[in-house]
């Protein structure tokens, strides 16, 4: 199927019900509007299309419409995550979700794609292109340079996690704070020296959202010695 098949697939499975449903997790917003389809739904549909051409992945990414954009972040995450994908389609994802990040825009897009798209591509390569996610005003490329990481940590590599999170320790925006509490948590389950000293050193300044998340798995005494260091 090409893009327009799948959209027009995706317009059969819409309903009134599921789309507002939706409401309940996003703020409502004109340019990017919900058709009403099950993310379960588009899953399912991402699975048959996962040697979409990349300019067809661009078409999916260039519509207002949330669940089309999530069928293309859906697309190119499983793609990337398949063993038998090959060099230049890896290549061709990684520089498509850079490229047109401006359409990756809410905190699911990210998520779909950004751990095995950019975090995979980048497993074997120089992963100086993170930090400079990290330095965007755009704060879902921020959000990206996180979920990115648990692509190494998967491989029990955590530097390139406490590196991002020290330079998005205090981050202003909700939706990087709670990337990075999901980031330190699972470093932290890898090594928990390492996480308490990371805490120890910016409880004081760290949103609460982002500590809370980061210290879950802690028990509840430390939790709350943690809580208290404001």
């Amino acid at each position: 199927m090409d893009a327009a098949a799948l959209v027009a697939t995706l317009e059969g499975l819409a309903s009134e019900e599921e789309r507002e449903k939706y409401t309940r997790y996003f703020p409502p917003d004109p340019d990017a509007p919900f058709m009403g389809v099950r993310m379960g739904a588009v899953f399912d549909l991402a699975k048959t299309a996962l040697d979409l051409p990349a300019g067809e992945l661009e078409t999916l990414l260039e519509q207002p419409t949330h669940e089309v954009r999530a069928l293309a972040c859906s697309i190119m995450g499983k793609c990337a995550a398949r063993p038998k994908t090959d060099t230049e389609r890896r290549d061709e994802l990684y520089e498509l979700y850079l490229r047109r990040h401006d359409r990756i825009d809410q905190w699911d897009l990210v998520d779909l794609a950004a751990r095995d798209v950019v975090g995979g591509y980048l497993i074997e390569r120089d992963r100086a292109p993170l930090a400079g996610l990290a330095a965007s005003a755009f704060w879902p490329e921020r959000r990206t340079a996180l979920v990115a990481t648990f692509a190494f940590l998967r491989r029990g590599e955590l530097d390139d996690a406490f590196e991002l999170s020290e330079t998005l320790a205090d981050d202003p925006e909700p939706l990087v704070q709670k990337a990075l509490g999901w980031v330190l948590r699972a470093a932290g389950d890898l090594d928990r020296d390492r996480l308490t000293a990371f805490v120890e050193r910016h409880a004081p300044t760290m949103p609460r959202v982002a500590l809370r998340a980061a210290i879950e798995h802690y028990d509840r005494p430390e939790r709350s010695r943690f809580l208290a260091i404001r």
